[in-house]
């Protein structure tokens, strides 16, 4: 038989390992703690995505800009290269340009050498053509500082001011962008008459 003294240690052992187990498992506390947990949880998560998201766009930023720089590369890399040899052309063109003018007494070997030059230089034009380097002929069109160069000006009557009245050379391109600017000669606006009332 248990006397008085053995039932109360053992209501005490009861009573400590009740509160022991409230601890751990979170029984008999409030609602609250859980739901404050999950709001933190859930606040977490979306910090996460958050940079998830901005992380993958910057991947993407990083790949963009990591192929635009390479075709660049790969486009403009031989500028230099295409400089000299836009430098032939001009040189093939200025050549043809020095033989006599057409007639109909000049001997065969200077018509031989005119059709022989031209030939060549449309042969070589249409490879540098294929190959990304674009001839452009800037006359009657508007002058634009970025792809011309003035060589002078000349009062040209019915044609606006600005206007490129002769090409001294082509603008050259590759790709796009500007590789040689075009001598060009601009038309400008006739002096006033001194006569006319200002």
């Amino acid at each position: 038989m248990i006397n008085d003294h053995e039932k109360d240690l053992q209501d005490a052992d009861t009573s400590h390992e009740d509160s022991v187990w409230t601890e751990h498992t979170g029984a008999g506390a409030p609602d609250t703690a859980p739901a404050s947990q999950i709001v933190h949880l859930e606040t977490a998560l979306a910090e996460m995505r958050e940079r998830w998201v901005r992380s993958e766009a910057e991947n993407a930023n990083v790949r963009s800009r990591a192929k635009r720089d390479v075709d660049d590369m790969r486009h403009f890399a031989t500028e230099a290269f295409a400089r000299d040899v836009v430098e032939a052309a001009e040189n093939l063109r200025r050549g043809r340009e020095t033989l006599p003018p057409v007639s109909d007494e000049e001997a065969p070997t200077i018509a031989g050498l005119r059709a022989g030059l031209t030939e060549i230089e449309r042969g070589f034009v249409a490879l540098l053509d294929r190959n990304g380097i674009k001839r452009v002929d800037p006359t009657g069109t508007a002058f634009d500082p970025n792809l011309h160069q003035a060589m002078g000006e000349l009062v040209a009557d019915g044609r606006e001011p600005g206007t490129i009245l002769q090409a001294l050379s082509p603008t050259w391109m590759l790709n796009g962008r500007l590789l040689r600017p075009a001598m060009v000669v601009v038309a400008k606006p006739p002096p006033d008459d001194p006569a006319k009332p200002r």
